[in-house]
């Protein structure tokens, strides 16, 4: 049976019996699986006023309250269910995932450990563990946390990524470069992999790989915008300036308008020496002001300077 069906009969039989609840229940879960969670967040409520001692009910609504973004509100709810049901790990994983997203990120590390001291091989408290320690900037920690992840699940592409990530922080190039091939090895449409490459490609002036791993991320991300940009600069550098125009006003077309791609459309300008568009663009990058990475005033003396 359809999930859809089994929801209007389950409905139906509430209708009949309003006080059915195992049916009340399993209708709750049913409309969180098909994203109804406003109406499943409806019976949960309802249930836990006629259920005082159930730990499930109160997993079931910090999911609810975790789906509509309420953190809070799952946080109480998942410590309710805990209380019920110290044991209860799927609740604990779970409010760990609040705690990370409430930047808690101490509270979200104590949850993570309690699951793996029930069960040691858990990648995604492992990742989880990592990805605490990266948002606290503890490198060493995330790293050696995303590799236990690894280590159970060679395939974790996120894991993979973020060791990339720490690696090109911390200027280990050709680690980081290792690591999102790997995540391309595994996931070949995985755009941000590809835009870190080029980055570090960009950086190194290796332009021909640049503009390579640019095109496969805006390839796989048509609103990269920050591909867009690098790509129009690295065009305009080696001098294909009518390219380069083209990656903006594709760009613009497909990301709307942007301070910084104005600007970068103002400079291909200047070098082709067309001082009209130079300016036009310029007036437009400080028009659209609040995507402008550069003072307002360098575009202003810009502009004065003509």
């Amino acid at each position: 049976m359809a999930k859809i069906d089994k929801i209007e009969e389950l409905q139906q039989l509430l209708k009949e019996d309003s006080t059915n609840i195992p049916a009340r229940r399993q209708l709750a879960v049913l409309l969180m699986d098909c994203g109804f969670n406003e109406e499943a967040l409806r019976h949960l409520l309802y249930i836990t006023q006629k259920v005082k001692n159930d730990g499930g009910i109160y997993y079931n609504l910090g999911i609810a309250y975790e789906k509509l973004r309420q953190y809070s509100k799952a946080e109480e709810a998942y410590k309710k269910a805990i209380e019920l049901e110290p044991e209860a790990t799927d609740a604990i994983y779970n409010l760990g995932l609040v705690y990370s997203e409430l930047q808690n990120y101490d509270e979200a590390i104590k949850c993570f450990e309690k699951v793996l001291y029930s069960d040691e091989d858990d990648s995604n408290s492992y990742f989880n563990l990592g990805l605490a320690y990266f948002k606290k900037k503890d490198y060493s920690k995330a790293v050696t946390y995303f590799q236990r992840t690894i280590d159970i699940n060679d395939e974790d592409i996120y894991a993979h990524f973020y060791i990339g990530n720490i690696m090109k922080e911390l200027g280990e190039i050709k680690g980081a470069k290792e690591q999102f091939e790997k995540v391309l090895e595994i996931s070949p449409d995985y755009s941000w992999a590809y835009y870190n490459l080029a980055v570090i490609f960009y950086e190194e002036e290796d332009y021909d790989n640049a503009i390579e791993n640019l095109n496969k991320t805006i390839q796989f991300n048509p609103i990269d915008i920050e591909a867009y940009k690098i790509l129009a600069k690295i065009l305009c550098k080696t001098g294909l300036y009518e390219q380069a125009l083209n990656i903006a006003e594709e760009a613009l077309s497909k990301c709307g308008e942007n301070g910084d791609l104005y600007y970068i459309a103002a400079q291909i300008y200047k070098e082709i020496q067309n001082p009209q568009e130079y300016e036009h663009n310029l007036n437009l990058a400080i028009k659209n002001h609040k995507t402008l990475s550069i003072p307002i005033k360098k575009v202003q003396d810009e502009i004065k300077n003509l």
